[in-house]
């Protein structure tokens, strides 16, 4: 995987023709801050067969024991339970000048009474979000809760008819066997389908800094694809796509979250509003990257700021403060948030880690004992 270059972010196009520019935020994911509460939804996944009537009235049904004779009938029964994602925000790009930048994605169905499953990337930082059914029909989305450590995020329309996905087992895959895409690529091309094979499972690909277990498959994924639908030859979703290796000399090579993997992390943010069991410092922070972000922060080196302390989290017991410069955790140098991240993820609720900071001119150790990630935005 040396030579390939993971385009992870490749559903978001600007306005005006202005290239997309990838700026540092304030992060709260694996270390679980966030400046307001997520709404939290409790709903028992559908589990009954869904029904499609396709144009000449002949119903497709999908089973365990059934395997649909074709790709065309297995688009046409999923073809109502993938959707377009249209997303807004505001961006700031070189010296501080602010514009709308608009993104498109896909996602699926999960329940009957409106609830959208898709990637996180497809919609962070979005100030508005549109949902875009089959038929046409366009609905206001709200975000109601998304995990940036798997991809995942969940939406809500007002609509109670809507056709959810039948879930698979992708435990079951196999290398070799069907495999359908369905999604929005280019974000022009909404309802796209494309076939191929299971290429290989249990992929350890690196997106966002993050190691992560995919889905590899050789269907045709090109921007906009990601949070659509991975689907076998039962109709059944498999994965949630969530990337494309691109480079020269690079085709046929995407990537899909394993549909056990959405269902797990899905129920715990329907549940909970996050997924249980994760280690949080109670602080976010910024990695500064760039001289006007430094500007921006009113900081005067490029690093990892602590931008915010949860009030009483472990952060604030341990006495870390706003500003304050993260120098290292357990002797190991913190150059980027990816960096924290992945030593984070190497802990367990309730363990103690030495924390090196600058404050001021001054060098600190303390020594934090981790709570629960509760927001993981």
């Amino acid at each position: 995987m040396e030579t390939m270059e993971e385009n992870i972010h490749p559903n978001k196009k600007q306005k005006n023709g202005l290239k997309t520019i990838l700026l540092s935020a304030v992060l709260a994911a694996a270390i679980g801050f966030s400046s307001g509460a997520l709404a939290v939804y409790v709903l028992q996944p559908q589990t009954q067969t869904v029904i499609y009537q396709n144009p000449n009235n002949t119903a497709l049904t999908s089973t365990n024991n059934e395997t649909l004779n074709n790709v065309s009938q297995v688009a046409a029964l999923v073809q109502d339970s993938v959707v377009e994602i249209r997303t807004e925000k505001t961006v700031t790009g070189t010296w501080l000048q602010q514009y709308v930048s608009e993104g498109a994605g896909s996602g699926i169905v999960y329940s009957s009474n409106g609830y959208i499953v898709t990637n996180n990337h497809v919609i962070d930082g979005a100030t508005t979000i549109t949902v875009t059914m089959h038929d046409g029909t366009s609905y206001p989305a709200e975000l109601i809760a998304t995990d940036s450590k798997t991809d995942v995020a969940i939406l809500k329309i007002d609509k109670e008819d809507c056709i959810p996905v039948i879930l698979g087992d992708s435990d079951t895959l196999v290398v070799g066997e069907a495999a359908i895409a369905v999604g929005n690529p280019l974000g022009q091309l909404g309802g796209t389908v494309t076939n191929g094979i299971i290429s290989a499972l249990d992929r350890e690909i690196t997106l966002d800094g993050r190691t992560r277990n995919l889905l590899q498959t050789n269907a045709a994924i090109n921007p906009g694809n990601s949070g659509g639908g991975l689907f076998n030859a039962n109709g059944e979703l498999i994965g949630l796509v969530v990337a494309k290796s691109s480079g020269e000399d690079v085709e046929g090579l995407g990537f899909a979250i394993p549909v056990n993997d959405v269902k797990e992390v899905v129920e715990e943010l329907l549940t909970n509003g996050y997924v249980s069991g994760r280690p949080a410092l109670g602080v976010s922070v910024v990695s500064i990257t760039s001289y006007q972000q430094a500007l921006s922060y009113g900081v005067s080196k490029y690093g990892v700021f602590i931008a915010e302390v949860q009030s009483g989290s472990a952060a604030e017991k341990a006495g870390l403060q706003a500003n304050d410069y993260i120098v290292s955790v357990d002797d190991i140098a913190i150059e980027s948030y990816d960096d924290l991240a992945a030593i984070l993820d190497e802990h367990q609720v309730g363990d103690t880690i030495r924390m090196q900071i600058q404050r001021d001119r001054q060098l600190l150790e303390v020594e934090v004992t981790l709570q629960e990630n509760t927001n993981q935005q």
